[in-house]
């Protein structure tokens, strides 16, 4: 027969003999405190550095914790303020465009007060030819809305071109700067007629070629070239452009000019299209 010899303490004796022995070592530390003094003396001196290190290490370790709370923050309001800058960027970009697209209607409102006798449509430009100017472009109107081949284009202060060809949603413009254009024009206020040519090569200089200038009419720098009244494809008295210089031909009949043209064909956005058709129209 096996007996097990290990037999267990009740709790409550074991926490009567701790009490015992703690009130033991106080008596014990009050009444000897003379001389325990020096061993406590000695012991603070050895123990003082360890405790001055933890303290350190202690310190160093919240503050690198707070350090690190605070980049987190950082980290936090900088990706907010990103945010925000991308939001306030987008909201500039989208006021930009509408202050921009709010100039150009007020610049094709001004330009329809001028011409009131004729019917005209605001269209887009939404393609060119692959040239540097717009010589050739579409606009997002045609036949649908009340345009045909020949019908008048303007933009800026004055003419821009003739539509040539049109469909049921779009159109192409030829403008008056392209190789295949000219337009039977008069000067004003003498009412002397010429022909506009329209160059291409001329237009890098910025200016169109006024042609068959009579040498004796009353014409000066700054003079407006308007379409005439004779012209079988444009309708009378647009603006076309202003003199810039003259000179006499060879011939020493007739006088050449430079006109800088009413529009600018490095960019265009929108058009007004005039929807009244000429008596008569031919092709060229």
């Amino acid at each position: 027969m096996r007996y097990d010899r290990k037999k267990d303490i009740p709790p409550k004796y074991l926490l009567l003999v701790f009490t015992v022995i703690c009130i033991v070592f106080l008596f014990l530390s009050y009444a000897a405190k003379d001389h325990v003094a020096a061993l406590k003396l000695y012991t603070s001196k050895a123990i003082a550095p360890f405790q001055k290190g933890v303290n350190e290490i202690g310190l160093w370790t919240d503050s690198k914790m707070k350090n690190i709370k605070k980049i987190e923050e950082l980290n936090e309001e900088n990706r907010a303020l990103r945010e925000e800058n991308e939001r306030l960027k987008e909201e500039a970009t989208i006021y930009q465009n509408r202050m921009i697209e709010l100039s150009t209607l007020q610049a094709l409102y001004d330009l329809d007060e001028v011409y009131p006798d004729y019917e005209k449509t605001v269209a887009h430009v939404f393609a060119k030819d692959s040239t540097s100017w717009f010589s050739e472009f579409y606009i997002d109107k045609g036949t649908d809305d009340g345009l045909f081949t020949g019908a008048n284009v303007m933009y800026g202060e004055g003419l821009c071109g003739l539509v040539i060809e049109c469909f049921d949603d779009y159109s192409k413009v030829r403008a008056i700067i392209d190789d295949k254009s000219d337009i039977s024009a008069k000067i004003l206020p003498s009412s002397a007629l010429c022909t506009v040519e329209g160059n291409l090569n001329q237009y890098k200089h910025g200016t169109l070629v006024l042609h068959n200038i009579d040498r004796d009419a009353a014409v000066s720098v700054g003079d407006k070239v308007v379409t005439s009244d004779i012209s079988d494809r444009y309708h009378p008295g647009v603006l076309i452009g202003y003199i810039k210089n003259m000179e006499y031909d060879t011939n020493n009949l007739t006088m050449t000019a430079y006109i800088t043209p009413a529009c600018n064909f490095d960019n265009i956005t929108d058009v007004l299209v005039i929807t009244d058709k000429k008596k008569s129209i031919t092709e060229d």
